[in-house]
């Protein structure tokens, strides 16, 4: 071939000479045809080229003579062309890639697919066998670097594909295409030879090792279809399609030359169906080459194009494209339609879809491209097309994708002498482009002020130095500030054609992101709107991909649970969870998810979700010894929901100390757990200042009043403007149970074992007739008001005596209870005889800055003195409502309205990223 000819001739000949000791007459293309024992022939349809050949018979020479006969031969058959080349909607393009072609039986599966095809006329483009183009390449390496393994890595292929076609083929056409290959492979060795003495491959002999592979796979596709008995003729495609470069490792198609060719051709094998090569093709002057870069889908392209076909289809092992990497976003979905434009957009930031130059063929005739999986011929696949015009687009339908790319780096060149001044940025991007470094992404503010872009991170240590040097002037005057490298940052995109028609959706966006704590770090959106792209920290990337993908694409809201203490209010609130789980998500569009429940000795965790219907078994029978540190890294680290919240149902100091640090981490917390907010005023200040200054949340509601809407009461009266002057009530509903019910003859103890065995007070009432728990729920409500107070600042007037504080153990405390039950009964009777009722309450005075915990007396008619059975009541006196306190009151104890009111506080949680409230 006359690639041969433009190959460094002197030193193969040289090399050629002293392994064969030619003489030093002999011409380099003699020697070389002395080397590869190779045909010199004019009359291959590459023209004066050479066909490699070890013929067991003399060297045959063509002179002069049999070159014009040859020209001649050409000229007539060029002025023949008798069988006119139809195009049009008869045309369908089938493209199948190496894994598809990956064995004897898928190459039977793809045969199976193209006689399936109704269509009248077909062209099917195959690439080689899989990883065969690599083992090919491998060949080139290992013959130029003077390896001599590459005869056992040739030997290799030729087995490869021997082994294949006597698995798929038989009778003559295994006999055919055996002889075929055995041609090919001597010839190649051949060439390997003469590359292993030179030690060194042109691109065009490289390209023409390498082509092998598509040649062979058609072939063997072509004999299995005409054992079908459909007749079938196959293409070696570097006849018909001509390139010509057009930069860096990229070729543009001729299609005038190559639609000529492809007349030429189909004059002499009219066929219904074609079997072609793809990734192949020659230049202009019919060297071989290949079309680089994912060049078989190419080849389907331009075809198609050439064809006019009524769509090509590309198959592949997907079952087409996806809305974002499924490797990164489990719940990504497939697309059904995407235009060109989108297409074109998603490839560009890694998307796997087909490559930007794939799609210019068949673009300029209105051809689809289908993606389909030849591995679930069920699956309809992801058309490629021109978008229908549709003016009902919603928020859901107008992003179609998101695609992310990693290891950057963001440049930033920053300082007041660049605004106004013309030639700045032609400066900076002409740096970067004397390095070779790919510039990304743009960003420039209007006011001129600053530039940044993102190139790879492995190129921005010389875009940098280039930078420097360029502005070392600038630099040193101050009329730049600085020249910034950012790195280890990630680039997420949105893509969407109809992004530029619907206004929010960046809103959205940005909405989504800041939610999931994600901090942007540049933005940038072209006047087509074809997508928006913003660069994040490169550890925040996945979890904004699932943020942004899944406001757009699954429920609006997504929400990763752990629970920390499944005991009574953790266990009833899994239960309402189960119960409500479904609902939400089907009539309000929340997914809740618990990836996790931990107790104090034993922990489950899951990635996607636990089966709630069954969590006690699951904690008994498939968990692991309780670790908090990894529960919370488990939480922290799932990738598959962007929204984490931990709640924490337990009453335990240890556990509340760790808050400030999950919010900081970006989890969100909610919790019926005093012990953060009533502990040392520093760590609440702390807690209270993360929460304002992030979107990670801190919901606490069931703190002082169970389900009951106490806290949220008290902030909408401040965020109103209202003035707190008082708050007061009955904030235990233990000791609210107690005192309704000390009436009459009862005694005081008999009242508070009553209590006990119904389940209302803690294993050891005292811990309730102390009242540390009101006075806890006081300086909650003392420091939501704005008092900055400690629990220590709080008088308690505990209800236990002072002689059976001491007691070893509850039991021996209700024995002796008793003893006072006559001082209690004179109290009750003191209170009765005024006609008032006995209550423990807590008090905030806002106005005097201070709080306390007592035992009073109310007036029977009093809201105070009304009240039945465990319920709560708190009464809110402010500037609005000084005559008539604004009172809440319902049931203020029990693992059912407590765990409602941390449901209520999830649902908020859910409201607040994006929920409908």
């Amino acid at each position: 071939m006359r690639s041969l000819a433009v190959a460094s001739p002197l030193l193969l000949a040289a090399a050629a000479r002293r392994r064969h000791g030619a003489s030093a007459s002999a011409s380099g293309r003699e020697v070389i045809s002395q080397c590869w024992n190779c045909e010199i022939n004019q009359d291959q349809p590459f023209g004066n080229s050479i066909r490699i050949g070890r013929s067991p018979g003399s060297l045959q020479r063509h002179g002069s003579k049999n070159l014009l006969a040859a020209a001649a031969a050409i000229s007539v058959e060029q002025a023949e062309v008798s069988t006119y080349l139809p195009k049009g909607d008869m045309w369908s393009v089938h493209k199948f890639g190496g894994t598809c072609m990956g064995t004897p039986q898928r190459i039977q599966n793809v045969a199976d697919i193209v006689l399936g095809d109704s269509s009248e006329r077909k062209l099917i483009i195959v690439s080689a066998m899989s990883k065969v183009t690599d083992m090919m390449f491998n060949l080139v390496h290992k013959a130029q670097s003077r390896d001599n393994s590459y005869t056992t890595a040739l030997d290799e292929v030729f087995d490869k594909h021997m082994a294949a076609a006597k698995d798929l083929l038989d009778g003559e056409d295994l006999a055919r295409f055996l002889a075929q290959l055995h041609s090919d492979i001597s010839n190649l060795r051949a060439m390997l030879c003469a590359i292993f003495i030179a030690g060194h491959a042109t691109e065009s002999f490289s390209d023409f090792v390498v082509g092998h592979g598509e040649l062979w796979s058609a072939q063997m596709l072509s004999y299995a279809i005409k054992k079908s008995g459909v007749p079938c003729s196959w293409m070696d495609t570097r006849e018909v399609l001509v390139v010509k470069p057009s930069g860096s490792n990229q070729v543009d198609p001729d299609y005038l030359e190559s639609e000529k060719r492809l007349q030429k051709w189909f004059s002499r094998q009219p066929a219904a169906t074609i079997i072609a090569t793809g990734f192949i093709a020659s230049t202009a002057e019919n060297i071989p080459t290949t079309l680089k870069r994912d060049g078989s889908d190419f080849s389907a392209s331009i075809i198609g194009s050439l064809v006019r076909a009524r769509q090509v289809t590309i198959w592949t092992d997907v079952d087409g494209v996806f809305s974002a990497d499924p490797r990164k976003v489990s719940e990504a979905v497939i697309l059904s339609t995407l235009s060109y434009q989108e297409a074109w957009e998603m490839s560009y930031f890694g998307a796997n879809v087909l490559h930007p130059r794939t799609i210019i063929p068949v673009m300029k005739d209105n051809i689809p491209i289908v993606i389909r999986n030849m591995f679930n011929l069920s699956a309809p696949g992801t058309t490629i097309c021109k978008q229908p015009a549709n003016e009902n687009a919603d928020l859901d339908a107008c992003v179609k994708s998101f695609a992310t790319i990693d290891k950057l780096a963001l440049v930033n060149v920053e300082g007041t002498g660049m605004a106004g001044v013309p030639g700045t940025a032609s400066a900076i991007f002409s740096a970067a482009k004397d390095v070779g470094a790919n510039v990304i992404m743009i960003s420039q503010a209007s006011s001129e002020h600053s530039v940044c872009f993102a190139v790879p991170e492995k190129e921005v240590a010389a875009v940098s130095t280039a930078l420097h040097v360029r502005f070392r002037e600038a630099l040193a005057a101050g009329r730049l500030s600085k020249v910034e490298v950012i790195r280890g940052c990630s680039i997420l995109a949105a893509v969407g054609l109809r992004m530029a028609s619907t206004p929010g959706v960046s809103a959205i966006l940005f909405d989504a992101l800041a939610k999931a704590n994600i901090n942007v770090r540049a933005i940038a959106q072209g006047c087509s709107e074809y997508n928006i792209t913003v660069v994040l920290k490169q550890e925040d990337c996945v979890r904004a991909l699932r943020a942004a993908h899944s406001r757009f694409f699954l429920s609006k809201t997504t929400l990763a649970v752990g629970i920390i203490g499944p005991g009574l209010i953790g266990g009833t609130l899994l239960d309402q969870l189960k119960d409500q789980a479904a609902v939400l998500k089907e009539n309000m569009n929340i997914d809740l998810r618990v990836i996790g429940i931990t107790g104090s000795s034993m922990m489950h965790l899951s990635d996607i979700g636990v089966d709630l219907n069954q969590w006690k078994e699951l904690l008994q029978k498939e968990a692991k010894p309780a670790d908090l540190a990894s529960f919370v890294c488990h939480l922290s680290e799932n990738h598959v929901f962007p929204n984490k919240v931990l709640v924490d149902c337990t009453a335990d100091t240890n556990v509340a100390s760790y808050y400030y640090d999950w919010l900081k981490k970006g989890i969100h917390v909610i919790t019926p757990n005093k012990k953060a907010n009533s502990g040392p005023l520093d760590r609440y200040l702390k807690l209270r200042t993360l929460q304002r200054a992030s979107y990670t949340h801190y919901f606490y509601e069931a703190t002082v009043g169970a389900g009951l809407p106490i806290i949220s009461t008290l902030r909408g009266l401040l965020e109103t403007g209202d003035k707190i002057l008082r708050i007061e009530g009955i904030f235990s509903g233990t000791l609210s149970y107690i005192f309704n019910n000390f009436e009459g003859t009862r005694t005081f103890s008999n009242v508070v074992a009553e209590a006990k065995e119904a389940g209302y007070t803690e294993p050891d009432p005292r811990d309730d007739l102390s009242g540390t728990d009101v006075a806890r729920k006081v300086i909650i409500l003392a420091r939501e008001s704005g008092l900055r107070l400690e629990l220590s600042d709080i008088p308690v007037k505990s209800l236990v005596p002072e002689a059976l504080r001491s007691c070893s153990s509850a039991d021996k405390f209700m024995q002796k209870l008793p003893s006072f039950d006559q001082n209690w009964d004179r109290q009750r009777n003191e209170a009765e005889a005024a006609g008032e009722v006995l209550r423990y309450v807590g008090v905030v005075d806002v106005a005097n800055r201070k709080g306390r915990v007592e035992l009073q007396r109310y007036k029977r008619d009093h809201p105070f003195a009304q009240l039945s059975g465990s319920d709560n009541i708190i009464a809110f006196t402010t500037s609005r409502y000084k005559e008539q306190p604004l009172i809440v009151r319902g049931p203020g104890a029990g693992a059912e309205v407590t765990a409602g009111g941390v449901f209520c506080d999830i649902l908020r949680l859910a409201s607040y990223l994006g929920a409908p409230s």
